[in-house]
């Protein structure tokens, strides 16, 4: 973090932003949150595989957004944020190894599953397996339709040269 440039100071302020507003934006917010969480902002978790400085973007857009979770308040901001944090050092671990993209949903399903199945269970009493499922299913579903997205943009000079 030491070595960051206003640039990349701006980029990730930019990317943190972007988290927030595509999780918070109307018609997108009503599944950001409870047992059936489908966040479109989690495509972002792609950034990482990429530019590892990016899991800072994510795990503060992630507690930006978990403010505005009504039903779970606190545990959200420290689950919820955990769970971005854990899956984005996953990432960091595979990261610039291009056959591993596919581990990238992988990792951000089972641990968001957990995480927030757990959390969901203990907080607003929701079936703990199923919970867990669900929230794994759209976790992986997002970031599975990133990973084909970010694969095609890759080959694009100028989106390579802004994300790296």
């Amino acid at each position: 973090m030491r070595n960051l440039k206003v640039r990349d100071i701006t980029r990730l302020a930019i990317v943190a932003a972007l988290y927030v507003a595509l999780t918070l934006a109307p018609g997108l917010s009503a599944f950001a949150y409870g047992a059936i969480q489908f966040r479109v902002s989690e495509i972002l978790m792609l950034l990482v595989f990429f530019n590892p400085k990016y899991s800072w973007s994510l795990i503060i857009g992630c507690f930006i957004t978990n403010i505005f979770s009504s039903q779970l308040g606190l545990p959200d901001l420290i689950f919820g944020t955990m769970a971005t944090a854990i899956s984005c050092l996953l990432i960091v671990l595979i990261s610039n190894k291009m056959k591993l993209i596919w581990l990238v949903p992988v990792f951000c399903a089972v641990v968001n599953g957990l995480i927030v199945g757990a959390e969901l269970f203990y907080v607003i009493h929701v079936p703990f397996w199923l919970t867990v499922g669900t929230v794994a299913i759209g976790e992986f579903a997002v970031v599975a339709v990133g990973t084909v997205v970010f694969y095609f943009l890759m080959n694009n000079r100028n989106f390579v040269r802004i994300i790296k």
